[in-house]
C-alpha cells in the first residue's frame, strides 16, 4: 500500500489536469491522498475534493505564509469546517522564518492559536517549520499536543528524536531522493519504520527522476524506494509500514463512518 500523507491537489496547478492526476495515483498503487489546506479558501477547496473522491481526505488550516491576511472569522470558520466529512486533521500550520512572508509576529500568534485550535478540536496536527526548528519544538511542546506529524522535515536526526519523543511523527518527502540531502537521508536510516510518513507535497519538490517538474501523488513511490534503499529493506516493507503509520495519526480506517 501506498498513502500520500500530504499533497496539495486543491492548488491552482492542477486545475488543468487534477482528475487524470488522481487517475494515476491509483494506477500507481496509491491507495489514499491527504491534501492539506493552507489558507480558508484552500481548505475549503481541500474538503470539496475529499467528499468526490473516496480515495482522498482533507485537512483544514492556516499557512504561516497565509497569517497576516485572517482575522477571528477566519478561525471560526476553520473551526466550522473542521466537523466536515473526511477532515483528519489540523494544518499545516507553523513557522516560516525562511521566506518571512507574514510577520515573524504574527506567525507566533497565529500559531499558538492555532495549536490551541486544533487541540479544542481534538485533531492531530501538521506542522510547518522551516528554518524555526528552536521556536517550533518549543511551541509545540509548550502547547500540550501530543499527535501529528513535521511534515517535509528539515531537521536533524536529533531533532526528529525530540520531535517522535512529543508524539509527532517524521514526514519524509521527495527531497529524500536528492544527492546533496545527506542529513535528511541520515534522518531516513536512523528514524525507526513506525515513526515515519511518506508524502508528496505536490506540487513542490518532485523527486527524483522528476525533479524540476511538477510533483504529484503517483511520484510518492520513488519516496519509498529511496528510503528502502537508505534502509536495506524492500520498498514494499517501508511503503505499508508508512502507509500504516498513516492510517493510524489520521484514522483514515474509521473517518468516513466515523462522521456520517
Amino acid at each position: 500500500m501506498l498513502i500520500d500523507s500530504h499533497a496539495h491537489l486543491e492548488m491552482k496547478e492542477f486545475d488543468s489536469d487534477r482528475e487524470d492526476v488522481i487517475k494515476r495515483a491509483r494506477e500507481e498503487g496509491v491507495e489514499y491522498i491527504v491534501t492539506v489546506g493552507t489558507s480558508l479558501s484552500l481548505s475549503r477547496k481541500a474538503i470539496a475534493l475529499a467528499q468526490q473522491h473516496e480515495c482522498i481526505y482533507a485537512t483544514v488550516g492556516v499557512h504561516p505564509h497565509d497569517v497576516a491576511k485572517t482575522n477571528n472569522k477566519t478561525y471560526d470558520e476553520i473551526r466550522r469546517l473542521a466537523g466536515e466529512k473526511k477532515v483528519v486533521a489540523y494544518g499545516e500550520i507553523g513557522l516560516d522564518y525562511f521566506r518571512n512572508i507574514s510577520p515573524r509576529e504574527k506567525q507566533v500568534e497565529m500559531f499558538r492559536l492555532q495549536l490551541e485550535l486544533a487541540q479544542e478540536l481534538k485533531l492531530p496536527v501538521i506542522i510547518h517549520d522551516r528554518d524555526a526548528h528552536e521556536q517550533s519544538l518549543r511551541m509545540v511542546r509548550e502547547s500540550g499536543v501530543r499527535n501529528g506529524v513535521f511534515h517535509c522535515f528539515s531537521g536533524d536526526y536529533a531533532m526528529a528524536l525530540q520531535c517522535i519523543d512529543l508524539g509527532f511523527y517524521i514526514s519524509i518527502p521527495g527531497v529524500v531522493t536528492f544527492d546533496k540531502s545527506k542529513v535528511l537521508q541520515d534522518v531516513a536510516r536512523h528514524v525507526p519504520l513506525d515513526s515515519i510518513l511518506l508524502e508528496t507535497d505536490c506540487p513542490y519538490l518532485a523527486p527524483v527522476p522528476h525533479r524540476g517538474s511538477r510533483n504529484e501523488p503517483s511520484f510518492i513511490i520513488h519516496t519509498a524506494k529511496k528510503v528502502a534503499q537508505i534502509k536495506g529493506m524492500p520498498w514494499e516493507e517501508v511503503a505499508q509500514a508508512a502507509a500504516c503509520n498513516t492510517q493510524k495519526l489520521f484514522r483514515l480506517a474509521t473517518e468516513t463512518t466515523d462522521k456520517k
